[in-house]
């Protein structure tokens, strides 16, 4: 390894935190799955969660996931919020649920002036509870990027018309961009990027070229980091590496016409979740390298890139408990979420 660590405690006390951005070098939000949203201000979190943030449906995999601030913060003060919404109104034990995404502003430590950006038709709804994404990531030119899961029916995937199992791309307003690739199709849905999806959670943008790669969670095997193009298909469940957990073959088909290859894959899967390029001066040597978080081996592993192929990975940061997200802070530290045990660490070289 290039460097020594120096750990410390940054947040604790967290009930499975999912997500952590910075507004400034003194501000931090962090999310925390059952539906709260933290504030961590001068090193010190606030003993109250920001007041009247949305509902959330906490069952399985859902609740308050991830949480972004707009590049123009300082100019228009919009944060961005991905949850898991269930259908209203809907009568019995199970409501419908799906991925949602709104951004709000946060005055006096209460979420005001909220905007819906993205809500699924409620016909798409499901009533499972895993499989719901979500990261969200602004690209150089504005765009705002979400993925949602395929809420445990890979073969929906496939299909245009439905959100679950896809890359999603909006304007920052919730407007559908005019150069979309699905949005003259009649029948399918008009914030889609991408399809074939499994279940992205980690996404991140890289900090020379602009272009948007992620980390997505195969079965039993065959987790994936991909390229992510526009009206691109990358598979699921049509072709894959991985198996059912239970040992059984989902395809015997890794290679489709018309369907991506991965940029590179783990077998067995490591359960990869957060992602992020490094970007700042504490570990020179890591510039522009891709931190991967992972749940399984509770590990962060780094990745270097090399004409859209990973040429070296190596991990830097392991045992210390399940990796949600792991993130590059305004002071150059490596910021890395733990579900379990629910706090946040701070990484810096040791001196």
């Amino acid at each position: 390894m290039d460097y020594f660590m120096e750990v410390e405690t940054f947040a604790d006390n967290l009930e499975v935190p999912w997500a952590i951005d910075f507004i400034d070098k003194n501000t931090a939000l962090i999310t925390e799955r059952p539906g709260r949203l933290r504030v961590v201000k001068n090193g010190i979190m606030q003993p109250e969660p920001v007041k009247n943030t949305p509902q959330v449906l906490n069952e399985g995999q859902g609740g308050l996931l991830d949480v972004t601030v707009d590049p123009e913060y300082e100019q228009n003060g919009w944060i961005y919020l991905a949850y898991s919404h269930a259908l209203e109104n809907f009568t019995g034990d199970r409501p419908p649920a799906m991925t949602r995404i709104v951004r709000v502003k946060i005055e006096n430590n209460t979420w005001v002036n909220e905007e819906l950006l993205f809500e699924a038709p409620p016909e798409t709804y499901r009533t499972t509870r895993h499989h719901y994404g979500c990261r969200i990531v602004f690209d150089p030119w504005g765009y705002l990027y979400f993925a949602i899961g395929d809420r445990g029916a890979g073969y929906q995937a496939q299909d245009f018309t439905l959100p679950n199992g896809k890359v999603h791309r909006i304007h920052k307003n919730g407007r559908i961009p005019d150069n979309n690739p699905y949005l003259y199709d009649e029948t399918a849905i008009k914030s889609l990027y991408s399809l074939g999806n499994r279940n992205i959670q980690g996404m991140a943008i890289h900090p020379e070229t602009g272009l948007l790669w992620t980390t997505e969670h195969g079965p039993m095997g065959g987790d994936e980091l991909n390229l992510i193009g526009a009206g691109k298909n990358y598979g699921w469940e049509t072709v894959t590496y991985g198996r059912n957990y239970n040992g059984t073959i989902i395809t015997e088909l890794t290679h489709m016409p018309g369907m991506e290859q991965p940029n590179f894959y783990w077998n067995p899967s490591i359960a990869v979740c957060g992602l992020d390029f490094y970007t700042g001066d504490l570990f020179p040597k890591w510039k522009n390298r891709l931190l991967v978080g992972a749940l399984k081996y509770e590990e962060v592993r780094l990745l270097q890139i090399e004409e859209d192929r990973v040429v070296h990975e190596q991990v830097i940061f392991k045992g210390a408990g399940r990796v949600r997200d792991v993130s590059t802070g305004p002071d150059g530290a490596i910021y890395v979420v733990l579900n379990n045990p629910g706090k946040v660490v701070r990484l810096t070289p040791e001196n």
